[in-house]
């Protein structure tokens, strides 16, 4: 009961067991310092965030480094607001290029232009050392297998539960 008498709300499945909640716990830490460490470095080093890194790096896979919007918001997880706000931000650091699609004017597509791609280029080595120091230097290779396998599930899962669209490239595993 609560201190005003009222009965304390329930989730629906019950609360996590033990277990689940250590894991729950885990994954949150390391969200949370990862992310902090990965936005360090890239902010220390190459005056970039992780969000511009995040934008950078999927436009940079995509056909002519260029999206719509509404895909590339797809592709990192993000709202469609949240991206045209940030990439009207790093277009002003001549990173990207926001314009009308030729086939629709109604879309806006995002471009990485030649400065972003040097950014880019620039920022990954010294990404990949941290991401390699930090996360697979403390996983013992047998365990990134299944880890692996852990995670892809969880994706899948939350594609399929939750409200964003799926990636354009995201193909579900095949059982």
């Amino acid at each position: 009961m609560s201190r005003n008498g009222g009965a304390k709300p329930v989730p629906e499945g019950g609360w996590l067991d033990g277990d689940q909640q250590r894991a729950w716990l885990a994954y949150i830490r390391i969200q949370l310092r990862l992310t902090y460490e990965m936005n360090r470095q890239l902010l220390a080093d190459n005056a970039l965030s992780l969000p511009d890194y995040d934008v950078l790096t999927a436009l940079s896979v995509a056909d002519d480094g260029r999206m719509p919007i509404t895909v590339l918001a797809a592709q990192i997880g993000w709202e469609r607001s949240r991206v045209s706000h940030h990439v009207r931000r790093m277009s002003t650091r001549g990173l990207v290029n926001c314009a009308p699609s030729a086939a629709d004017k109604r879309v806006t597509e995002v471009t990485l232009t030649d400065g972003g791609r040097h950014v880019l280029e620039q920022a990954a080595p010294g990404h990949v050392d941290l991401v390699r120091n930090l996360f697979f230097d403390g996983l013992p290779t047998e365990l990134v297998g299944p880890l692996t396998e852990a995670l892809e599930s969880v994706y899948a899962n939350i594609i399929k539960q939750g409200t964003l669209p799926p990636p354009v490239d995201w193909r579900p595993a095949r059982d």
